[in-house]
């Protein structure tokens, strides 16, 4: 598993700010859409890796994000509830 921190790209004041820390089997590529936690589609800017950086506790890459639209028909696509659709 690979620990990833979450940045959030806010396009409206080009600033960029955490979100949260979490792990992926697979890191995701720029342009991907990721479901987060928060039942948010976001796509994915950029990854930066920490080069040779290994930690149980800390993440090893940003993963720097931006929401898409709601028009847009992924969102339509993932209409899960996490607790129900996702957790085990």
């Amino acid at each position: 598993m690979h620990k990833v921190l979450i940045v959030m790209h806010d396009t409206v004041h080009n600033d960029y700010y955490r979100m949260n820390k979490v792990e992926f089997e697979i890191l995701p590529t720029i342009g991907q859409y990721v479901y987060n936690t928060d039942g948010i589609v976001y796509q994915v800017e950029e990854i930066t890796n920490f080069a040779g950086y290994v930690s149980s506790k800390g993440a090893v890459a940003l993963v720097v994000v931006h929401p898409v639209e709601n028009q847009l028909p992924v969102n339509d696509l993932y209409g899960l509830k996490i607790e129900e659709d996702l957790d085990d």
